[in-house]
């Protein structure tokens, strides 16, 4: 399972993930789709925990 709750992340001035929240059931697939510059990668960097989140959870099989 992975819960998402109001994830944020800027970057000084710059708001690439504002408040996203939502939920995976386990044996649910999702797809993440964006323009380029919409948050994608930040988002998925945020869940591997390669990035800090600057607001907001994310939890993953707990």
């Amino acid at each position: 399972m992975v819960e998402v709750k109001g994830l944020t992340k800027v970057f000084k001035n710059i708001r690439a993930v504002d408040n996203l929240s939502f939920k995976v059931k386990e044996g649910e697939i999702y797809g993440l789709l964006g323009e380029n510059g919409a948050g994608n990668t930040t988002t998925l960097r945020m869940l591997a925990t390669m990035l800090k989140p600057t607001n907001g959870t994310a939890i993953i099989n707990g």
